[in-house]
């Protein structure tokens, strides 16, 4: 699947912090797999200012992640759980719509 900035940094966030041992084995690689590489982080630029992060956009941003059975189902199941909670934001849409409503 091919991510761009905005929808890694989504997902970086919205993963669990929690969960049994499996789950936390998955987060972390899939953590490893959105993160940004030193050679991503200077073409990107990130800065952060007044709590913000901005970047500089770029033509080819996007990244093929490879996103297995088992993490999409953390990120649906995560997303899910967000929406019975009414947290979710208007920055997942994307997600959302890329995960649930393919």
């Amino acid at each position: 699947m091919k991510l761009n900035t905005l929808s890694r940094l989504i997902l970086l966030n919205t993963l669990p912090k929690e969960g049994n041992i499996m789950t936390l084995k998955i987060v972390r690689e899939l953590r490893e797999e959105l993160s940004f590489s030193e050679e991503e982080h200077k073409e990107l630029n990130f800065r952060e200012q007044d709590g913000k992060l901005s970047w500089d956009m770029i033509t080819e941003d996007e990244k093929k992640i490879e996103i297995g059975e088992k993490a999409t189902d953390v990120i649906v199941e995560t997303l899910k759980k967000l929406d019975r909670e009414n947290k979710l934001h208007e920055d997942h849409l994307p997600i959302w719509e890329m995960f649930i409503e393919d």
